[in-house]
């Protein structure tokens, strides 16, 4: 689960949908950017509880993790990293998937309410696009009945 997961959080940054440190993390889901807050096993305390109320105002889950901050850190490419922010709702979901599947105790709700939201956002970012494609050909457009939307 760890392999994949670091694997997962790799990718994020790659896609530039994850935010890196105690301040950045705060900033953003005190904006509501953030879907998912993860922290190291080892992190300091002061930081867990600064980020853990950030994402508290800004209601974005936020766990600490089994791993330590020199393992969070290889995963993105630096030493060490306490704290980092998942912004898009597919890559938290699909972490907190990974996470409940070894604990599914732990993180399950959280884990299917991400897979909610992202399935959610799929629906919508399709209809747009359809949408769109529509508006270009000259065609009108009308949203898909609700049976189909649900």
């Amino acid at each position: 689960m760890d392999d994949e997961l670091l694997g997962l959080l790799g990718l994020c940054k790659k896609a530039g949908k994850l935010l890196l440190g105690e301040d950045e993390a705060a900033s953003a889901a005190l904006d509501h950017k953030v879907r998912l807050i993860l922290m190291a096993a080892d992190a300091a305390g002061n930081t867990v509880s600064k980020t853990r109320r950030a994402a508290g105002e800004g209601n974005a889950p936020c766990f600490q993790v089994e791993l330590t901050k020199a393992q969070l850190g290889a995963a993105v490419g630096r030493a060490q990293c306490a704290v980092m922010a998942l912004t898009d709702v597919g890559f938290a979901a699909a972490a907190m998937k990974k996470l409940s599947a070894a604990d599914p105790q732990r993180y399950g709700e959280i884990s299917e309410k991400l897979e909610h939201k992202a399935a959610k956002t799929v629906r919508r970012r399709r209809e747009k696009q359809r949408r769109l494609k529509a508006e270009k050909a000259g065609k009108p457009w009308a949203a898909p009945p609700k049976e189909q939307q649900e």
